[in-house]
């Protein structure tokens, strides 16, 4: 149970050992309500009606780094993905020049400690599926120029050359074209992000590739069995690897229960004409109505603790992180609400006799070493290869 006391220590912990977030959707979600105007939503100001994150609850919540997720829908294809996603790189380069005295833009391990040298966050970018390079190697080099720092290798549907958890097996994993992609980005030093993949996907990729990979925002699979989360026979390959998974806090990812109700919810959102994954204020209208009729099971961040306790015992301390999605959820866990509440989840911790070295790594140092693992291979990785001209019809014909 957490006490003020463990609260007490958990927000001192933070103040040395801040939190790497692996994926924060606030780009997103500026794009749809606000078309990405700095001024129509002040982020320096409170935006607890309508966001999970503004600068004041980061601070509150010990967050030194974070991974702003550049994500496109695949509703966006072709180059018209590739767009939406510059429009996103966009939006978080002038949020961190909008705010130089509270964010530095990080696109190393060594930026990541000068921000926390500077008591600011840490702000890297991370692509969410592969639709957004449209199948072509130049642009994946073009996006880490502009300071992408992982690729998740799908979203929720596949890409023609890699297979998504949640749509029909197509690639095996991994085309021909697909290894090459994680290769050109071993070269490069982007992380290759394995949430959202197929397990075959995330086995192929561990397998063809030569630096650690990160699930940015991934829960386990054996404590809750969705296509979401991390097969034990995966997390076992992560300390050879190097990698790291960074548990997430949606609640239909790690509870059976909330899985349920959300599966009733999109039924519900599809009667009204809204997509799925909606949560605007038309679409929270009809999630709330469906609430008082069917009350939404709750999870906590005893929850998140279950499936952390878990891939520890199967990966070890030195492969852990954390990965809220926030601003991507309608709803979080009573206790992780917004950004402000990643104490709570450390208190959980201490409270499970996790050490505070221990929690150190899964905040803060884990999330770092990776970047510079990955950064190293890359270096040398350079000495011996060339930029891949590879393309899609050259490999998988």
């Amino acid at each position: 149970m957490t006490t003020p006391e463990l609260l007490d220590r958990a927000r001192t912990l933070l103040a040395a050992a801040p939190v790497v977030d692996g994926h924060n959707d606030l780009p997103w979600a500026m794009r749809k309500q606000a078309g990405y105007d700095l001024d129509a939503i002040d982020l320096a100001a409170d935006q607890r009606s309508r966001l999970h994150t503004d600068l004041d609850r980061l601070r509150a919540g010990g967050v030194g780094g974070q991974f702003w997720s550049v994500y496109v829908s695949a509703d966006h294809a072709g180059d018209d993905a590739v767009s939406a996603t510059l429009e996103q790189i966009d939006f978080v380069r002038a949020l961190v020049d909008r705010f130089p005295d509270r964010l530095r833009l990080a696109l190393t391990a060594a930026d990541m400690e000068a921000a926390r040298a500077e008591g600011k966050v840490a702000s890297l970018m991370g692509a969410e599926g592969g639709h957004s390079i449209n199948c072509s190697l130049a642009t994946l080099r073009a996006l880490h120029q502009l300071g992408v720092r992982y690729m998740t290798l799908t979203h929720n549907s596949n890409v023609p050359w890699a297979d998504s958890a949640t749509d029909e097996p197509a690639a095996g994993g991994l085309t021909r074209f697909g290894e090459e992609v994680v290769r050109e980005m071993n070269r490069l030093g982007m992380l290759v992000d394995l949430s959202h993949t197929s397990p075959d996907t995330m086995r192929a990729a561990l397998r063809v590739g030569q630096a650690p990979v990160i699930f940015s925002h991934s829960s386990s699979r054996a404590v809750h069995d969705h296509p979401r989360n991390i097969p034990d026979d995966v997390l076992t390959q992560l300390p050879a690897n190097g990698g790291v998974a960074m548990v997430t806090f949606v609640p239909q990812f790690i509870s059976p229960e909330a899985r349920a109700w959300t599966d009733r919810a999109s039924e519900e959102l599809a009667k009204h004409g809204f997509h799925h994954l909606a949560h605007t204020p038309e679409a929270m209208k009809v999630l709330r109505e469906l609430e008082a009729r069917d009350p939404r099971p709750i999870t906590t961040a005893a929850t998140v603790a279950d499936h952390l306790d878990h891939m520890r015992e199967v990966a070890g301390i030195d492969h852990l992180g954390v990965g809220g999605d926030f601003d991507g959820v309608a709803f979080t866990p009573a206790g992780l609400d917004d950004v402000a509440g990643y104490p709570n989840l450390v208190a959980e911790l201490l409270g499970r006799n996790w050490s505070e070295a221990d929690l150190s790594k899964l905040t803060w140092g884990n999330a770092v070493r990776v970047l510079g693992d990955a950064e190293a291979v890359a270096a040398e990785l350079r000495t011996t290869r060339r930029p891949s001209i590879a393309t899609l019809a050259q490999l998988d014909g």
